[in-house]
């Protein structure tokens, strides 16, 4: 990813810079790579990142999208992306979110429980149409990953437990306006093994040789999820992450009967590296046994170090001075603003610029406005370059 530096001297900071070519180059990646299997299809996860101008670049591409609320499918439409390729999923989908998704045509509901069942049944009657359903299903897979990421396993607020999918289609048969089109499958997000892959495409295999076997039942589509994680502690020899070997793993390990296609949601791995929040050095403050940079950024801005103790590398574009141990820490009134503990970064004043790298899934996506502070502006490169 390429910091043209001295253009960012003049940008109020702190804002999220977007590496154009970096994202396009990864987006050619994934379409090269699934397209190997021929009915691989990919739905970019909007929650990662949503910035309208990262969207459009996405949706011409020719990506579809995984949306997790109303807004999320609109914002998918406005981008360009068709409503053909949209799935909606999401535990808490309100009457009015699924009426516009209805209305709009999407693709496929990933529906997590019977009253959602039960709730796109009524209002896909009262519109004269038949909704598609992919159920998501919690495999009891668990991920390699933070607790607060990891979605599959049995009891969870996400989808329904695989022991009860028996008795879900029971109910969706004496449905008239549900057509049962796949199963939906995510154990987490930032996995990195691919044995967790490897251990859900054990459970799909399960799951449809019992529904052949039980009701002659073959689903045209089965959908993955995503959960590909990046690498945060080395961007620049990790800038794309390796999609040959994620699409190889379903394709070697999961068996698929005659016409299924196979979707995936992935949203992190297509975005993260392309992204990086640029911040201000505000003052170094000088403690007994630690020193502090405090930056313009807060938590407010990249809540993820805050919220999952997360790791970004962070770099100091502006001096090539030799390494000290700080803290770096932002402005929000909160003893959680804090990005990185005994930090070993190139010695640092007040003024300098950092970047804190790997900041494009689920960074300004996920920006708030706490102590009245304005969200951060974002920067693509085709703007300064």
């Amino acid at each position: 990813m390429k910091f043209p530096v001295d253009s960012f001297k003049g940008i109020e900071t702190p804002f999220y810079y977007y590496d154009v070519e970096l994202l396009e180059n990864t987006i050619a990646t994934v379409r090269n790579e699934a397209a190997r299997y021929g009915n691989f299809d990919v739905h970019y996860a909007i929650k990662a990142n949503f910035n309208p101008r990262l969207l459009e670049i996405i949706a011409k591409a020719g990506l579809g999208a995984d949306c997790v609320s109303g807004g999320e499918v609109a914002a998918a439409l406005k981008a360009g992306v068709p409503a053909s390729k949209i799935v909606f999923a999401g535990v808490g989908k309100t009457d009015k979110e699924i009426a516009q998704a209805l209305d709009a045509g999407i693709f496929c509901f990933n529906a997590e429980s019977v009253p959602e069942l039960e709730a796109i049944e009524a209002l896909a009657a009262e519109r004269g149409v038949v909704a598609q359903v992919a159920l998501r299903i919690n495999p009891n897979v668990g991920a390699h990953t933070h607790s607060n990421i990891t979605t599959g396993l049995a009891e969870n607020k996400f989808g329904i437990n695989y022991e009860l999918l028996d008795e879900v289609i029971d109910i969706i048969e004496g449905m008239e306006h549900i057509s049962l089109v796949g199963m939906h499958f995510h154990i987490g997000s930032q996995i990195l093994v691919m044995d967790d892959f490897i251990a859900l495409c054990g459970r799909i295999n399960e799951l449809q040789e019992l529904l052949f076997e039980t009701r002659g039942l073959v689903l045209p589509h089965i959908n993955v999820g995503g959960g590909l994680g990046v690498r945060y502690d080395a961007p620049d020899r990790y800038p794309v992450p390796d999609f040959d070997l994620y699409f190889a793993t379903y394709a070697n390990n999961l068996k698929l009967y005659p016409g299924q296609r196979v979707h995936f949601e992935l949203g992190r791995s297509i975005v993260a590296q392309c992204g990086g929040l640029v911040t201000r050095v505000t003052y170094v403050k000088h403690g007994g046994c630690k020193q502090f940079v405090i930056v313009d950024a807060g938590m407010n801005d990249l809540i993820r170090p805050a919220l999952y103790d997360a790791y970004h590398r962070i770099e100091n574009l502006t001096s090539s001075k030799p390494d000290e141990v700080y803290d770096v820490v932002g402005p929000v009134c909160e003893s959680s603003d804090v990005f990185c503990r005994d930090r070993k970064i190139p010695a640092t004043e007040r003024g300098d610029i950092l970047v804190m790298r790997t900041a494009g899934a689920y960074g300004e996506a996920m920006a708030f406005g706490y102590n009245c502070r304005a969200l951060p502006k974002a920067v693509l490169s085709t703007d300064i370059l």
